[in-house]
C-alpha cells in the first residue's frame, strides 16, 4: 500500500521564479486539509536555478522530491514520467506558473477518493470556469483544441486542461506516447477509466517566466488525436471506440428512417390518397418516432440520461430533429439556387450535415449525462 493520500506532479523547465512560491503553497494545502501528500518535481534539465531550489527543498522537506530528466524532453513525456514514479494511488497534476488554483487540490482529491470517479478535470469551459488574461489568438486556438476533442470525448466540456487529477490505475496498464502538452487527452484516449467529474476553475495565465507554447504544439496535437484514433480501431475497451459505436448505431438508425419515411409517405399517398405534402409530415414524424425509440433502446442504452424522463427525451429528440430538416432544407435551398449545385448534391449535403447536428446535440443534450 503506497504511503502517500496522493502525489502533486509539477513538470518544470526554467520555473525559479515560480516553484519555490507554489511547493510552499501546495505544502500549505496539504497542511490544512490534512493531507498527507508527496510532491513531484519532474524536471526538463532547467538551467536557470529551478533544479537547485528544488533540491534545498528536498533537505528540509522529505516529501518534496526530484526527477531530471536528461533525454526525451516535453511537458507531456515529464507528466507520463510522474505517474511511473508517484508514491500513491491519487496522482494530481498541476502547472508550475501558478495558472492552476492549486487550492482546490482537496477538491479533486475528494472526487476521486471519496465519490469513486476515476478522473476528476478542471474545466475552464463547464459552468462557472473561465481564462482570464489571454490573447485571442491564443483564446481561438484552445476553443478549437477543445472542439476537437470533444469529437473524442463529447461529455467533457475541456479533454485539453492540464489541471486533472486521476487514480494511478487508470494509466498502470496502458502504453501511453506523450508529445506536446495535451497529456490529459493521451490519458482519456488509452487509459482504462468509466467515470469521470468535471470542477469549474478560473484559468490566470502566467505572471512570471515565460510560455512554452510553440507553432509545433498545433501540430504534435493534431498527430495526437490521429493517434489516439487508431489506437482505438484495435483497443475496444476504451472511451474513444465506445463513443465511435454509438455514432455508427445512431447512422443505421438514421438509414432505418429513412425508410420508415419513405413507406409511410408511400401508403398514405397510393393507398389513403392523401395529398402528398399532407402525407409527408406525417412520413418524417412517423421517422422521428421510431427513430427515438430505437436509439433510446440501443444506441444510448447505457449512457442515457436517466434523470430525464422519456418524455422530456422524445420533446428534445423532437426539437433537434426539427431544426436538423430546417438545416437540410436550408443548405438544399442555398447550395441549388445560390451555389448552383445540382439538388441531388446539394441535398447530400444537407443530409450529411443535418445528421452531424442531430447526433452531436442529442449526444450531449437529449441523452447526455446530468452534470
Amino acid at each position: 500500500m503506497n504511503s502517500y493520500d496522493l502525489t502533486v506532479i509539477i513538470p518544470t523547465f526554467n520555473e525559479m521564479e515560480n516553484i519555490e512560491k507554489l511547493i510552499w503553497t501546495i505544502i500549505s494545502v496539504f497542511q490544512q486539509n490534512s493531507l498527507h501528500g508527496e510532491i513531484l518535481v519532474v524536471d526538463d534539465m532547467s538551467t536557470d536555478g529551478t533544479i537547485q531550489i528544488v533540491q534545498k527543498f528536498q533537505k528540509k522537506q522529505p516529501d518534496v522530491h526530484l526527477i531530471i530528466r536528461e533525454e526525451d524532453h516535453g511537458l507531456s513525456q515529464s507528466v507520463v514520467e510522474g505517474f511511473k514514479k508517484a508514491q500513491s494511488d491519487i496522482i494530481q497534476v498541476v502547472d508550475a506558473d501558478f495558472s492552476h488554483p492549486v487550492d482546490l487540490i482537496p477538491v479533486f482529491y475528494h472526487k476521486i477518493h471519496d465519490e469513486g470517479y476515476d478522473i476528476c478535470i478542471g474545466s475552464r469551459y463547464t459552468r462557472g470556469g473561465e481564462i482570464q488574461n489571454w490573447p485571442l489568438k491564443r483564446k481561438l486556438i484552445s476553443r478549437g483544441a477543445t472542439i476537437i476533442g470533444r469529437f473524442l470525448f463529447p461529455e467533457i466540456t475541456d479533454p485539453v486542461s492540464g489541471f486533472f487529477a486521476i487514480k494511478k490505475e487508470v494509466v498502470q496498464n496502458c502504453t501511453l506516447k506523450p508529445r506536446g502538452y495535451k497529456i490529459l487527452m493521451e490519458v482519456l484516449g488509452k487509459g482504462q477509466w468509466e467515470s469521470v467529474a468535471e470542477i469549474p476553475f478560473t484559468f490566470k495565465d502566467r505572471e512570471l517566466g515565460e510560455s512554452k507554447l510553440v507553432a509545433s504544439t498545433i501540430t504534435d496535437y493534431l498527430g495526437q488525436c490521429w493517434d489516439i484514433g487508431v489506437h482505438a480501431l484495435t483497443n475496444h475497451n476504451t472511451v474513444v471506440w465506445k463513443e465511435w459505436t454509438k455514432f455508427l448505431k445512431f447512422g443505421l438508425v438514421g438509414l432505418s428512417g429513412i425508410g420508415v419515411n419513405t413507406g409511410i409517405l408511400y401508403l398514405l399517398t397510393e393507398y389513403a390518397g392523401w395529398y402528398y405534402l399532407i402525407s409527408s409530415v406525417f412520413a418524417i414524424e412517423g421517422s422521428i418516432i421510431t427513430n427515438f425509440l430505437l436509439n433510446d433502446a440501443w444506441t444510448f442504452s447505457q449512457g442515457r440520461n436517466k434523470h430525464s424522463e422519456k418524455w422530456k427525451r422524445f420533446f428534445s429528440f423532437q426539437i433537434v430533429s426539427m431544426v436538423g430538416v430546417g438545416i437540410n432544407m436550408s443548405i438544399l435551398f442555398l447550395l441549388t439556387e445560390v451555389g448552383n449545385l445540382w439538388y441531388i448534391v446539394s441535398n447530400f449535403i444537407g443530409i450529411f450535415v443535418a445528421f452531424l447536428w442531430n447526433y452531436w446535440i442529442n449526444r450531449t443534450v437529449t441523452w447526455g449525462k446530468q452534470r
